[in-house]
């Protein structure tokens, strides 16, 4: 390709400016919250399981941390100089 911005990520920036992706992805978590109150939980489980969006924080606190924990190694010494193996 010759200069410019490469088609796929014109098509990216697209998808990421339409109203209508937009209001899909709304409609589909929308969706997700609404499956989450219907369907029973499971018996037995602790109770802090049984609470609305536990998963999705704990998934996101889980996330976070591991990011975090992957930088401090990195920086801790299993990053190498950029002409290390020069």
């Amino acid at each position: 390709m010759s200069g410019g911005t490469p088609g796929w990520v014109a098509r990216v920036e697209a998808i990421r400016a339409s109203v209508t992706a937009r209001r899909l992805f709304y409609a589909v978590l929308a969706g997700l919250v609404l499956v989450d109150l219907l369907v029973p939980k499971a018996e037995g489980l602790p109770w802090w399981e049984a609470l609305m969006g536990f998963a999705a924080v704990y998934g996101f606190i889980s996330c976070v941390l591991i990011i975090a924990v992957s930088k401090l190694l990195g920086r801790a010494g299993l990053m190498k100089r950029e002409n290390y193996y020069d």
